[in-house]
């Protein structure tokens, strides 16, 4: 292991630890139930390649590692959060209460949502006003908000199967859960002019409107998923008629098992997403505690490796796994480099 010399900083976590011991040697990260195959891919590789103990990569969601993240400084919080969907203002705010006041902004990749079925079902070719017009609460009808009661996808669109809607979605505190809302449910709900609607209601209040977009029917056809993909392939694999929402990645890797959506007409994959052809798609991050750079042993040399070509370039493991390469993966290079800390949200 490589010999590292502490700094004053680091005296100061070593004398907050409650067990008075040298600060631990091994980068621990959370968060991200998406990003954590990625991250367990380059730790175990950082840890084969380098003088360093191999990483922990911890799941639990995003804004569950964002929040970890915040809980103060020192060698009893995490380096690293793992996220599938950008941080938030509040996440911020309960850093900068706690201590954390510079957060460095990784942003190592993109991934596609895509929305997948059984393998032995039938075919799909959704667009963001089928999925609104299946789950959302209240819809469009005859000119008139009125409650949502489409039985099967046919009835939402008659170019779409007669089969039951039945939809598993990710619950509301998952990264996944941020762009279907926004991406899917917002983009379908201006679309059918519910929108508009939900506008006029509110006296012309836009954020009101905006919000009741994301209201979702309670009888059974939508269900919140707050496991990771594999529960949501196990309800699929349980009801045959269902349709999941799952990473690009996470499909790619079940493609025996699952059978994938066209949206809008885009089949999804590694090269639509790049281009920006398939609608649905997220960058996914990481943010690092900068406070223990230079602390923790290993730290700096398991993120600079992280967004290495060699790891997340479009020929390395993580393009291998489903990851779509940044095409300004070298600026983040440069910003790691420079451990440069993300600057206020716009």
């Amino acid at each position: 292991m490589k010999t590292v010399k502490y700094t004053v900083s680091a005296l100061a976590i070593v004398a907050a630890s409650a067990s008075g011991a040298l600060a631990r040697d091994q980068v621990q990260s959370a968060g991200s139930s998406t990003v954590l195959p990625y991250a367990t891919i380059v730790a175990e590789a950082f840890g084969e390649n380098f003088d360093f103990p191999t990483p922990v990569v911890e799941s639990g969601g995003s804004g569950a590692g964002r929040k970890k993240l915040c809980e103060g400084v020192g060698e009893n919080t995490i380096d690293i959060a793992n996220s599938s969907s950008r941080i938030k203002q509040s996440d911020i705010d309960l850093c900068a209460q706690n201590g954390v006041n510079e957060i460095m902004e990784v942003r190592f990749g993109y991934d596609g949502i895509v929305f997948a079925s059984d393998i032995g079902g039938a075919d799909f070719a959704f667009t963001p006003s089928d999925w609104y017009n299946a789950i959302a609460a209240n819809v469009v009808k005859d000119g008139a908000l009125v409650a949502n009661t489409a039985k099967t996808w046919a009835d939402v669109n008659a170019a779409l199967p007669a089969q039951d809607i039945l939809a598993f979605i990710p619950g509301t505190k998952h990264g996944t859960r941020e762009v279907f809302d926004t991406k899917v449910l917002e983009a379908g709900c201006e679309a059918t002019g519910a929108l508009a609607k939900f506008v006029e209601a509110a006296g012309g209040d836009e954020k009101e409107g905006a919000k009741k977009c994301l209201d979702l029917r309670t009888d059974g056809v939508s269900v919140d998923i707050d496991g990771d993909y594999t529960e949501t392939l196990s309800r699929i694999d349980a009801n045959k008629n269902a349709i999941g929402v799952f990473g690009l990645s996470f499909y790619q890797n079940n493609t025996d098992k699952l059978k994938v959506a066209t949206m809008d007409g885009i089949v999804p994959s590694t090269e639509t997403i790049a281009s920006g052809d398939y609608p649905v798609s997220r960058p996914l991050y990481f943010y690092v505690k900068k406070a223990h750079i230079g602390v923790i042993p290993g730290l700096k040399e398991y993120i600079e490796f992280f967004v290495s070509d060699d790891m997340a370039g479009p020929e390395g493991p993580l393009a291998a796994y489903g990851l779509v390469s940044d095409p300004e993966l070298a600026k983040t290079q440069e910003m790691v480099a420079a451990e440069t800390p993300m600057g206020p949200l716009n």
